[in-house]
């Protein structure tokens, strides 16, 4: 539990300067589309069109973390227990991110026209076709780096996308102070949660910070930190030092 406490924490930490800068584009994005008076519908097209992608990006990375730290020592998991991880890991962080988040913030600003959009009911012929496609991707590829960085952009688009529609032509300027702050928070925590702390609740606490394929060596214990040409077992025990390493999770 302190492993897994201590790398959530390292990982957020990490993620705030590529959140922040995605908040601040994506606040210049919400400016133009809404003086572009944009029609609603063309907004709501292109939230159908971020928040799959968003979820298909997050379904390869939480099943590719969740694969690639449940089977220690070869052991198979089963493929019904991957299904289900990677699909509640994603379509759950996913919607908070992308839609309950951004309608709280509409709500509580009184936006001319605060609505959920819940992807995964509303079109539910796309969105979970999407996850499911992604589960796979994961399962097979068990790339981390790219479908987590693209989704964390994703999620930003959706996330404002959502917005605008909101603001229905509304004047932004006094709501876009606050609305950055929903915006940083929507993609924040729930990206971190869904392919980060989520998939990591199913695995050993001591599988986190080691390579799986170190498996078998000779001296796998996770205070030990050993470096040979094809293994590496990082520190995620107390030590001699008590500096806890975090590591790598996505990966190419």
């Amino acid at each position: 539990m302190e492993n897994r406490l201590r790398l959530v924490a390292v990982e957020l930490a990490r993620h705030v300067p590529f959140t922040a800068l995605g908040t601040a584009l994506g606040s210049a994005l919400i400016a133009i589309l809404v003086s572009s008076r944009i029609a609603a519908e063309a907004l709501e097209d292109a939230f159908y069109i971020f928040h799959p992608l968003h979820l298909l990006l997050s379904a390869i990375a939480t099943t590719a973390i969740y694969v690639k730290y449940s089977n220690p020592g070869g052991r198979r998991t089963k493929w019904a227990r991957i299904a289900a991880i990677g699909y509640i890991g994603t379509v759950g962080p996913g919607t908070i991110s992308d839609s309950l988040i951004p309608y709280m913030g509409e709500a509580l600003l009184s936006l001319p026209n605060p609505e959920a959009h819940i992807g995964f009911v509303e079109r539910w012929w796309l969105v979970n076709p999407m996850v499911a496609i992604g589960i796979a991707i994961g399962y097979l590829g068990r790339r981390t780096k790219i479908p987590h960085a693209g989704h964390v952009m994703l999620s930003t688009l959706a996330s404002l996308f959502h917005i605008a529609m909101a603001l229905d032509g509304a004047d932004w300027i006094p709501f876009l102070p606050a609305l950055s702050i929903f915006l940083f928070f929507a993609v924040w925590i729930p990206c971190c949660t869904s392919d980060i702390v989520f998939p990591l609740l199913f695995v050993r606490g001591d599988a986190i910070g080691r390579d799986p394929q170190c498996d078998g060596h000779a001296d796998t214990r996770p205070a030990l930190r050993q470096d040979e040409e094809h293994c590496q077992i990082v520190h995620v025990g107390p030590g001699r030092a008590g500096v806890y390493q975090a590591p790598e999770l996505f990966q190419d």
